[in-house]
């Protein structure tokens, strides 16, 4: 039997300073990476993005813990798929084979996780300054799980309240900048499959004259827009004087 999710989290939040509540919020990928890193110190953490938010920025942090996995030979899939959905039993499951392997694995050494992540993902567990935690001690190994507890905060004055807005005002650049990369990620999709069809008409042109054709039904769906939904009319203007 592996840990609770409570005794999980305990050891989660010592181990890298976190304030982890839930454990389907490591389906983000990011604290993964951090406890690989604590064993082998060689993550590159400035790429790990714990604000992350959305699946496409999930994925870059699962590409870097494969990286990880490829590099020191690793032999466990990681079922990425499952895992940035943000299920409870698909993470817990993961998570407990994680401690498993730090526990066989870890060598020992001071780990300053707020050093290595340069403060990202947000305060530290316990609300003070982070401590350099030997992690293989028996407190890191079985933290008490009133660590977890997330500290009481006040309403920032002053200098804190300019940091604070600085810091949500990162995190919406942030959100902002990961959302244009997953729509041009699956716009540049829509276009290779648009592409792809035009070519194939092109090459037969009975194709596009079969109206129950699998490439016209593809072609339908990829032109068909939501009721109500309208072309700007500057936006025509651009797509009628386009050439190809």
């Amino acid at each position: 039997m592996g840990e609770s999710r409570q005794e999980l989290l305990a050891w989660l939040n010592n181990l890298l300073q976190l304030n982890v509540t839930k454990v389907e919020q490591c389906g983000t990928g990011a604290a993964l990476c951090q406890i690989f890193d604590s064993i082998f110190y060689d993550v590159p953490m400035s790429r790990v993005k714990f604000n992350a938010n959305t699946e496409y920025a999930y994925l870059q942090n699962f590409k870097i813990l494969q990286n990880i996995f490829t590099k020191h030979g690793i032999d466990r899939p990681v079922p990425v798929e499952a895992l940035i959905k943000c299920k409870m039993q698909d993470n817990l499951e993961f998570l407990q084979w994680t401690k498993r392997y730090w526990d066989q694995y870890y060598p020992g050494h001071d780990y300053d996780p707020l050093a290595r992540r340069k403060g990202a993902g947000g305060p530290p567990a316990t609300g003070g300054p982070a401590p350099r935690a030997a992690a293989a001690s028996s407190t890191a190994r079985r933290a008490p799980a009133a660590s977890a507890a997330a500290p009481r905060t006040r309403t920032p004055q002053g200098g804190a309240a300019s940091a604070a807005l600085k810091e949500e005002n990162n995190v919406l650049k942030d959100t902002v900048t990961g959302l244009e990369r997953e729509r041009d990620f699956y716009f540049s999709k829509l276009r290779d499959i648009e592409l792809l069809i035009q070519q194939s008409m092109d090459a037969n042109p009975d194709l596009e004259k079969d109206d129950d054709g699998l490439l016209k039904q593809i072609q339908t769906i990829l032109y068909s827009t939501e009721e109500g939904f309208e072309i700007p009319a500057e936006v025509e203007g651009e797509v009628e004087e386009e050439t190809f």
